[in-house]
C-alpha cells in the first residue's frame, strides 16, 4: 500500500512540474525532475519505514521539513512559512505588534541585528546595529532561519527573554535580558530647523525616517510643509539605521523630490522586469538642496531612495556604503494555508546599479567611531521628542551634511544654478 501511495504521489508531482511519464525522455545532461523526485520519494519512504520515532514521520511533517530545507538553502531571505507563520506575517502589516523591536537578518551566515527600533525594548537595552545574536534563551541561533528567529523573539507581552550578544566592534560578549512589549512602529521623526552656526547661514531643515510604512510619505509631506513655512532653504534627510519597509512607500518618498513618472527603481529576475515610477502629486516637486545621510545599517527601502536620488543627481549622499539588501521576495500561498517567500528578482537603481550585496556608496564618506555611534544612539534613547526639545545630537556625519549644503549655497551664489539642486 505504501509503495502504491508513493507511486501515485510521484506521478502527480511529476505532472505538477510540467508533464507526465509519457513525455519524451530527457536529453543527456539535462536536469530531470523525474529522477530527482524519485530520490526524494524514496528518501521519504525510507524515513517512514525505518526511522526510530514514528511520531515524526507523518507526510505533513516530512514535506514541511523538506520545504524548509529547500527554501533556506537558496538564500537567507527565501523561506517556507507554515500556516501560523504566514498568518503572523500578514498581521505584521499592522502598526503594532508584540516583541523586542529589533530587525534581524543573516550577514555572513550569522544572525545580525540591522536596527533596533526606537522606543522598543531592544533599543532601550542598548542593542546596536551590527550586534550578532548568538543565543536566544540559551539556544544557539546557528541553524535557525529568519522565520524561526522571529518566532522565538516574539511572544506574550511582559515575558522576559535573554539574548546572548556578540559585538564585533568591541569583541564584547554579553547577555541581555529584555521584556517583550507592544511595539509601536515610528516613521517620520525629529522634523525641525537646525540651529544656524552664523546669522547669514541658510536655514537647514532636518527630518529622519526610521522605516517605510504606509503613512510615511504623507507624514513626510506634512513635515516638509511645516518646515517650508518656517523658511527652510535646504534639507538633510536622515536614513541612517533605516531597515526599509514597504516598496511603495519608498517610491512615494522619492516622489516628494522628483518629477512625476520618474523611474525610481526597477527589478530584474526570471520574470519580466518591472519599473516603479513616482506618482502624479499635487504641487511641484520640492527643489531645494538635499543631502541624504546613510550608513551601514541603511537597508532595502532606504537604499532604493538613496540610490534613486543619487543616480538622478537630486541629492548628495553623505555617510557610509549601505547594507546591500536589494532583492525582491514574493510571498506565494500554498493550498493548505502555508506559503513560500521566494527571492524572485533584484533591485536596480535608475543607472542600472545593482543594490544587492553591493549597497549604495555615498558621494562624501563620513564615519563615526564606536564611541560616537554609541553617543548618537544614546541621545536618541534619552530624548523623548527632539521636535519638542528643539535640538538633536550633532554628530560628525550630520556636520559633514551641513557643510555640504552650505557649500552648495556658496556655489549657487557664484554660479546661479537653475534648479537649485546641489552639485553631484
Amino acid at each position: 500500500m505504501e509503495k502504491c501511495l508513493f507511486a501515485a504521489w510521484l506521478f502527480f508531482a511529476a505532472a505538477a512540474v510540467g508533464g507526465t511519464a509519457s513525455e519524451s525522455p530527457q536529453r543527456p545532461g539535462e536536469d530531470s525532475p523525474y529522477e530527482e523526485m524519485q530520490i526524494l520519494a524514496r528518501a521519504i519512504q525510507l524515513i517512514r519505514q525505518d526511522y526510530v520515532d514514528d511520531t515524526k514521520v507523518g507526510y505533513k511533517d516530512l514535506t514541511y521539513s523538506a520545504l524548509r530545507g529547500m527554501l533556506a538553502d537558496l538564500d537567507p531571505h527565501s523561506q517556507f512559512m507554515e500556516p501560523s507563520d504566514f498568518k503572523n506575517m500578514q498581521e505584521d502589516t499592522k502598526s503594532e505588534f508584540g516583541g523586542l523591536g529589533i530587525v534581524v537578518s543573516q550577514k555572513n551566515g550569522i544572525l545580525t541585528i540591522i536596527n533596533p527600533m526606537e522606543d522598543s525594548p531592544g533599543f532601550e537595552a542598548g542593542l546596536l546595529p551590527g550586534d550578532q545574536i548568538l543565543k536566544i534563551n540559551g539556544q544557539s541561533t546557528e541553524k535557525l532561519t529568519i522565520s524561526e528567529t522571529v518566532d522565538k523573539l516574539r511572544g506574550e507581552v511582559g515575558e522576559k527573554i535573554t539574548l546572548t550578544i556578540n559585538r564585533p566592534s568591541t569583541k564584547e560578549l554579553k547577555d541581555y535580558e529584555l521584556t517583550r512589549a507592544v511595539i509601536k512602529v515610528p516613521s517620520v521623526k525629529d522634523a525641525q530647523i537646525l540651529p544656524a552656526r552664523r546669522t547669514d547661514d541658510p536655514r537647514i531643515g532636518y527630518v529622519r525616517i526610521t522605516q517605510f510604512n504606509e503613512p510615511t510619505a504623507s507624514e513626510l509631506s506634512k513635515a516638509l510643509d511645516k518646515l517650508e513655512k518656517q523658511g527652510m532653504d535646504a534639507l538633510v534627510l536622515d536614513l541612517r539605521y533605516n531597515p526599509g519597509g514597504l516598496l511603495g512607500s519608498a517610491v512615494d518618498v522619492c516622489g516628494e523630490f522628483l518629477p512625476p513618472e520618474t523611474r525610481v527603481v526597477s527589478t530584474e529576475g526570471r520574470t519580466p522586469s518591472r519599473e516603479y515610477r513616482t506618482a502624479v502629486r499635487t504641487g511641484s516637486p520640492r527643489k531645494y538642496p538635499l543631502v541624504v545621510l546613510v550608513n551601514y545599517a541603511s537597508a532595502s527601502g532606504s537604499e532604493i531612495v538613496a540610490g534613486a536620488l543619487k543616480d538622478l543627481h537630486r541629492a548628495l549622499l553623505v555617510g557610509e556604503t549601505t547594507f546591500g539588501k536589494g532583492s525582491v521576495q514574493s510571498v506565494i500561498s500554498l493550498p493548505d494555508g502555508s506559503a513560500v517567500r521566494l527571492t524572485t528578482a533584484k533591485y536596480f537603481t535608475p543607472a542600472k546599479n545593482v543594490i544587492h550585496e553591493h549597497g549604495v556608496s555615498p558621494h562624501i564618506r563620513a564615519t563615526l567611531t564606536s564611541d560616537q555611534e554609541a553617543a548618537l544612539l544614546r541621545s536618541r534613547r534619552l530624548r523623548e521628542d527632539a521636535t519638542k526639545s528643539g535640538t538633536i545630537h550633532r554628530d560628525a556625519q550630520l556636520e559633514r551634511a551641513i557643510d555640504a549644503l552650505q557649500g552648495a549655497f556658496l556655489y549657487g551664489k557664484k554660479n546661479s544654478p537653475k534648479s537649485g539642486e546641489p552639485p553631484s
